[in-house]
């Protein structure tokens, strides 16, 4: 079964997992036990399918190297693209960002449509086969390694390499230790996240100046952000969230008093005067998780994870779908050089470093809260001080933020910002504004 495999999970990791191993092998078969719906619209097994979501800049890269031509087509559907300096007005630390252009261009677009036009694509690769409605419960295989997968009716399906991109509920410890193989080590944050969100109706003039609106909280006195994306069908696409709440917006007039009581009245103002077109949908993101598989000093053979599956970030920073992107590349590559156990544990490394600097952002972002709790990363304090001060800078110098802003999409190393000339460049920069207030 070496010319098959298999993918457990038919969401942004297994599609672009599902893409790369098409090249790879002459068999590859996508299962998920969800309704895969021939619409872009939200479906059961996509919990965080109803609320915003943002592709990086360098994940959006990506997927259009990997699905040749997905950016125009994802604008052709109704997909907003801008400036992230220009097009998206973001406010933290007091005040707004002024406009200056950034170079890392965004295109805003539902979860359901940018994993509809992923799904349409995959299902037209030679040799992919997408099954819905099919549950795994375990794998077959022994000690030795996952030899393929075992369905709920009792089928199995041989492979050389099962891929788990079954998202943060993977069950595949309890699978992998059903056949005496082991398991990783596992790191949790708890963040005590929730948002909700809600469509409205978009009308030309809406926001004259700009494009989007993303109001941050200033730690740890402020906790919640409100973000308003242009979606595709003519559409807001309205988020607020935050950590640690108390209690969540759940209803039409909760939701709006949260926007009004943001620090930036834009949101506010603009939902105000806005039609909506959906109820209110609420979700919870308890805390980040990391699977450290790269810990194993003997990975399973025939298997391995991907996506949320290994790492589930707080979805505030809009790292998953990315890093999922990068992670099937890493994948290929693996498979590209070595077989088996070794492939896995390159593979593993791979994606350790792929994660390093997200999982920093995010953690060091969360860690701003000292109702957080978990593992700290050291130089935590640190990092979180040097961050602010960036944060500062940028909002008088567009240089700055420029290169903060190639940071966060991944597309340039975080070094860029520790260079001495920059780093001096940032404090003087950080005073000046805190000067100005």
């Amino acid at each position: 079964m070496d010319k098959q495999a298999v993918v457990i999970g038919a969401g942004m990791a297994g599609l672009t997992a599902a893409r790369v191993l098409s090249e790879r092998y002459d068999q590859v078969t996508v299962l998920d036990r969800d309704t895969l719906p021939g619409e872009p619209v939200p479906r059961r097994g996509v919990p965080q399918g109803n609320h915003p979501h943002i592709l990086l800049a360098s994940g959006l890269r990506e997927l259009d190297a990997r699905f040749p031509g997905f950016e125009a087509e994802l604008i052709a559907a109704g997909g907003t693209k801008f400036d992230s300096g220009t097009g998206l007005c973001a406010y933290r630390l007091g005040r707004r960002w002024p406009p200056a252009p950034t170079g890392v261009a965004l295109v805003a677009a539902t979860r359901p449509l940018i994993e509809g036009l992923l799904r349409d694509r995959v299902t037209k690769l030679p040799g992919v086969t997408l099954r819905d409605h099919v549950a795994v419960s375990g794998l077959a295989g022994s000690a030795a390694g996952v030899t393929g997968v075992v369905l709920d009716s009792g089928e199995t399906i041989g492979a050389g390499l099962v891929v788990d991109c079954t998202g943060r509920g993977a069950r595949s410890d309890r699978w992998l230790t059903a056949l005496g193989l082991p398991t990783p080590a596992q790191v949790e944050v708890k963040v005590g996240v929730a948002y909700a969100s809600r469509l409205y109706r978009r009308r030309p003039g809406d926001l004259p100046d700009w494009e989007a609106v993303f109001t941050l909280p200033t730690a740890p006195h402020e906790r919640v952000d409100g973000l308003a994306l242009p979606v595709e069908g003519g559409r807001w696409l309205v988020g607020i969230g935050g950590w640690h709440f108390p209690e969540v917006p759940a209803d039409a007039e909760a939701f709006e008093q949260f926007a009004r009581d943001l620090p930036d009245p834009l949101l506010g103002e603009l939902i105000g005067r806005a039609e909506p077109l959906s109820d209110v949908m609420v979700a919870k993101f308890p805390s980040s998780r990391r699977r450290l598989f790269e810990k194993l000093a003997e990975p399973p053979s025939g298997y391995v994870a991907l996506g949320d599956a290994i790492c589930s970030f707080n979805p505030i920073y809009g790292q998953g779908m990315s890093c999922a992107a990068f992670s099937a590349r890493a994948l290929g590559a693996a498979l590209d050089k070595h077989s088996g156990t070794a492939m896995a544990r390159d593979y593993y490394a791979a994606v350790a470093g792929i994660l390093e600097t997200p999982w920093q952002f995010a953690v060091g972002g969360d860690f701003a809260y000292p109702q957080t709790t978990g593992p700290r990363p050291r130089g935590i304090k640190l990092r979180n001080w040097y961050s602010r001060q960036i944060a500062y800078a940028s909002q008088i110098d567009s240089g700055v933020n420029r290169a903060f802003s190639r940071v966060q999409h991944l597309i340039d190393p975080p070094s860029t910002l520790m260079k001495p000339a920059f780093v001096l460049r940032v404090l003087r920069k950080a005073r000046e504004r805190q000067r100005r207030g």
